[in-house]
């Protein structure tokens, strides 16, 4: 079967940035990630990661390009997990981000599965709209948003030692 995916870059301007792709369900996420890359102009070189996802495109279980877990604390890779692993009917959606300097963002959602087309090459690049900006987006937090936040608003006296509450021999 094929997986037919629309990409949208999490972006906060006027004009809509996504692409339409088609991959088997049973190629990897990294081949994926590949397509991805590719259709949106980028080199493929930085790390990335896919992050399952709910309905309300919350960040769940990540896939890792590479593993950099720590012992004990096991991640999926690209690599070796097979889309249909992850994305299926009852879970299309994803975020995938590409540049972890950059943050480039990206809502990834299954659209339909169909029969595989004869002689169409996979994984294919069906639709592009819009053009990648020259930066990635700046991410805009839900904190940042609220005019009345100050990260630096709270009840403490730095110059009144004595109640700060700590211990000064804690190592």
């Amino acid at each position: 079967m094929i997986y037919r995916f629309r990409i949208i870059l999490d972006n906060d301007t006027e004009d809509d940035v996504f692409r339409d792709i088609e991959i088997r369900e049973r190629d990897t996420m990294e081949d994926l990630h590949n397509v991805i890359t590719q259709s949106f102009g980028f080199n493929g070189m930085e790390m990335a990661s896919f992050y399952v996802s709910d309905e309300q495109w919350n960040q769940g279980e990540e896939i890792a390009m590479m593993d950099m877990s720590e012992a004990g604390n096991e991640v999926k890779m690209m690599a070796t997990t097979i889309i249909n692993d992850v994305v299926h009917e009852a879970s299309t959606r994803l975020i995938y981000v590409y540049d972890f300097m950059n943050m480039w963002t990206f809502y990834v959602e299954l659209g339909e599965i169909v029969e595989e087309a004869e002689g169409t090459d996979y994984p294919n690049l069906m639709y592009v709209h819009g053009q990648i900006p020259d930066e990635a987006p700046e991410k805009i937090f839900e904190a940042e948003a609220d005019e009345d936040f100050n990260e630096f608003d709270d009840d403490f006296d730095l110059d009144d030692y004595d109640n700060l509450n700590f211990d000064e021999n804690w190592n």
